[in-house]
């Protein structure tokens, strides 16, 4: 396994349509899946998409509850209701910065596994948002583009600062 470089914000495999995946069972789909995983945990992520390391194919990865990281080929993606909720995102290709998202609280997935498998459910909470933040990337969007409110936006440690002394 390696540790891939992460493209950064203005890298313009962020900003393209990922390729549809047409073999999830390919040997090099596999090692990609496992180096993603690897880089993943490296650089502290929950979420990491293909673009993300300069590949233009519709995978991501993530981090489960139990622990674990699952992966997710030529994934789709449904609200479900139309309750959304707002939360502080970050981002890998966006080192040191954070912003407030508003995202649908909860989704139906459905995609295929590393076996060709397809795997579906639903998915709520943090599981909900890491999905839609790692599908944006499949599409090009990077979260500030999702942001309603850019004054919701800033350096980590200037948001810490801010919110330590809103607490005092």
């Amino acid at each position: 396994m390696a540790i891939l470089k992460i493209a950064r914000m203005g890298h313009p495999v962020l900003l393209m349509r990922a390729d549809e995946v047409p073999d999830p069972t390919a040997p090099e789909i596999l090692r990609l899946v496992e180096d993603m995983a690897e880089t993943m945990e490296d650089a502290g992520g929950v979420g990491l998409a293909a673009p993300q390391v300069h590949v233009p194919l519709r995978i991501f990865v993530w981090r489960t509850g139990a622990g674990g990281v699952s992966a997710l080929i030529n994934p789709v993606l449904e609200p479900v209701g139309e309750e959304t909720e707002e939360a502080w995102e970050g981002c890998l290709s966006i080192p040191g910065l954070r912003g407030a998202v508003r995202r649908a609280a909860r989704l139906r997935f459905r995609g295929l596994d590393i076996a060709g498998n397809t795997i579906e459910g639903e998915a709520a909470g943090l599981a909900a948002r890491i999905m839609q933040h790692e599908t944006d990337h499949l599409d090009g969007i990077l979260y500030p583009m999702r942001m309603e409110d850019l004054s919701r936006f800033g350096f980590n440690e200037e948001l810490a600062r801010a919110a330590a002394k809103e607490q005092a």
